[in-house]
């Protein structure tokens, strides 16, 4: 067989830890009040415009299908109703919709809202809320049935608070089992042909696992947080790089975590890394031309995603009841970044089967 052509087993989704890995077991999402999402948008709405933003309650429902409700409440279009990201139907999260709505009124809200779904706030906005304009989300996560050392919990969350964690995509972003990346091989191969948005989560798939093959090469090889000739470097809350080589400063920022190495967003075009950085990222996606190769016949260009993800206004606490100890965690992460990848340095999470079904959407922030 030919060395360029593997075969979907070839693409594990299971990546190497950084930390030592999970110190125990936990039940996620036991119930909706067990995961909470606060999204957040990098602007206020104006107040005026022909866009109206809505920040509405969900528990228990599916981004696109409340996109699709108000769009029939408002009598619109399907395509008039945008987010900036897709969130859990399993939990309770604030998000933002927008209607487009040109020459007409505010919708009459009433008989919308259920148990089920609530309008918080309303307000008119000149432009279009697109997919991903979000600034970051806001987490409080309870996990349950804990079975580990709480001493050993304590001190591994106090070092993810000081380090964070491998900023991999989680692995809803490939579907269940992986299928999304069978999908994409076959796809990227030329044997069938998929809708538009199909198109676009394949694509994706395709790209979030050549960045986590390269960023699980450098979890194995100790280097994920460390800066390796040639690199760039990025800012965790935004997309911009620096290039140059790092002074003193910059590597103290780098220790601080106010800096992060980077690795490849697959796309056509020069790579953007040289030297030993660039070396070990051809090394890391040898064998994996299919991929590459089609995503750059697909049009997608050469981008960086930091390395490392550190959870901001990290808190925790623990919590005990007749049905044993819990853990509430509360974080903020940036646009992009998975819930799940702080939470698999932790525990090995399980969901019961009613919590499992139609839930590989995201524990993203800004997806």
């Amino acid at each position: 067989m030919d060395a360029d052509v593997l075969m979907p087993a070839d693409y594990s989704i299971d990546w190497h830890y950084a930390l030592g890995g999970p110190l125990g077991s936990c039940l996620l999402k036991s119930c909706h009040e067990d995961f909470i999402v606060d999204e957040l948008l990098p602007f206020e709405p104006e107040g005026e415009g022909e866009h109206l933003f809505l920040l509405i309650e969900k528990k228990g429902e599916n981004t696109d299908w409340v996109a699709g409700l108000l769009a029939r409440h408002a009598g619109v279009r399907r395509q008039s109703v945008s987010y900036a990201g897709r969130k859990d139907r399993h939990g309770i999260t604030r998000q933002w919709f927008c209607v487009s709505l040109p020459g007409m009124a505010d919708p009459d809200w009433n008989g919308l809202e259920s148990d089920s779904i609530r309008i918080i706030r309303q307000s008119r906005h000149r432009k279009k809320l697109k997919t991903g304009a979000l600034k970051a989300n806001d987490f409080c996560i309870t996990l349950r049935n804990i079975d580990a050392d709480p001493a050993q919990v304590n001190a591994r969350l106090e070092q993810i608070s000081r380090v964070g964690v491998p900023n991999y995509f989680g692995e809803q972003r490939f579907g269940h089992h992986g299928r999304n990346i069978e999908k994409a091989i076959d796809m990227l191969a030329g044997k069938f042909r998929v809708q538009r948005n199909k198109r676009s989560v394949y694509l994706s798939a395709a790209r979030s696992w050549l960045f986590n093959r390269v960023l699980s090469e450098k979890v194995r090889e100790g280097v994920w947080n460390q800066y390796l000739p040639g690199d760039a470097l990025g800012f965790p809350d935004s997309n911009s790089l620096i290039f140059e080589t790092p002074d003193d400063a910059m590597m103290m920022r780098l220790d601080n975590c106010e800096l992060s190495p980077t690795s490849p967003l697959w796309g056509r075009g020069q790579s953007k890394v040289s030297g030993q950085a660039l070396a070990f990222e051809d090394s890391s996606t040898a064998g994996y031309s299919q991929l590459c190769d089609g995503l750059e016949r697909a049009g997608m260009l050469q981008e960086r995603r930091v390395n490392r993800l550190v959870p901001q206004q990290f808190t925790w606490l623990w919590e005990s009841s007749p049905e044993g100890r819990s853990l509430v965690l509360r974080f903020r992460l940036s646009k992009g970044c998975f819930a799940t990848s702080v939470l698999r340095e932790l525990f090995d999470c399980y969901e019961e089967s009613h919590c499992r079904e139609n839930n590989h959407v995201d524990h993203e922030s800004g997806h």
